[in-house]
C-alpha cells in the first residue's frame, strides 16, 4: 500500500501526465480546472504523505497510551496528542506540494485541455522576446508571494531563540 502512496512522485511528470490523460479520457471527463487539480492532488498527496508518515514514526507510543489511559477516545487523542505532533510535518509538506504543484507545467500541460495556468502562460511567453519584461515582473511577484507563506510559517513553528543545536 506504502508503495502505491510514493508511486506518483517516484515517476516522471511526462509518464503521470500521460496516464492521466489516457485515465481522463477513458473516464469521459471533460479536461477543465478540475482535471488539473485531480493530476496535481496525486502527487500532491504523496508529499504531505511521506512528511506526515515520517513524523507520526517518531512520535512515542508512550503519549498515544498515556492519553487513552487517561480516558481519552480516539478522536480526542488525535486533536490533543497526535495532530499537535504532526502539525508542523503537515505544514511543510503542503507548502513543498504547493511548491511542486505550481512547477509541475508538464502534467498540467497534459490535463489542462484549453485552461491556461500561471506556470503555462510564463512559459508560453519566454519565446516572445517583447513580453520579457512582464514575465520577470510576474515571476519577481510570484516569488514574493510563495516566501510569504514560507515565512510564515517559519516564525509561527520556530520554538525560540536557542533552538536547533545552539551553544548557549
Amino acid at each position: 500500500m506504502s508503495l502505491l502512496f510514493i508511486l506518483p512522485i517516484a515517476l516522471p511528470g511526462i509518464i503521470t501526465g500521460i496516464s492521466l490523460r489516457s485515465a481522463f479520457d477513458i473516464m469521459g471527463l471533460d479536461f477543465s480546472i478540475w482535471t488539473i487539480i485531480l493530476g496535481h492532488a496525486t502527487f500532491c498527496i504523496v508529499v504531505v504523505y511521506n512528511n506526515a508518515i515520517a513524523r507520526f514514526r517518531r512520535l512515542p507510543g508512550n503519549l498515544i497510551e498515556a492519553s487513552m489511559d487517561l480516558g481519552a477516545n480516539t478522536i480526542q487523542t488525535f486533536r490533543h496528542v497526535i495532530l499537535p505532533q504532526i502539525g508542523t510535518a503537515l505544514l511543510a509538506g503542503g507548502m513543498l506540494a504547493f511548491a511542486l504543484s505550481f512547477d509541475e507545467v508538464i502534467v498540467t500541460t497534459f490535463t489542462a485541455g484549453q485552461q491556461s495556468t500561471l506556470p503555462i502562460w510564463m512559459l508560453s511567453e519566454l519565446i516572445r522576446p517583447r513580453q520579457r519584461p512582464v514575465t520577470n515582473v510576474v515571476a519577481v511577484f510570484v516569488i514574493l508571494v510563495t516566501m510569504l507563506p514560507i515565512l510564515a510559517a517559519y516564525f509561527l513553528t520556530r520554538e525560540g531563540e536557542h533552538t536547533g543545536g545552539s551553544s548557549k
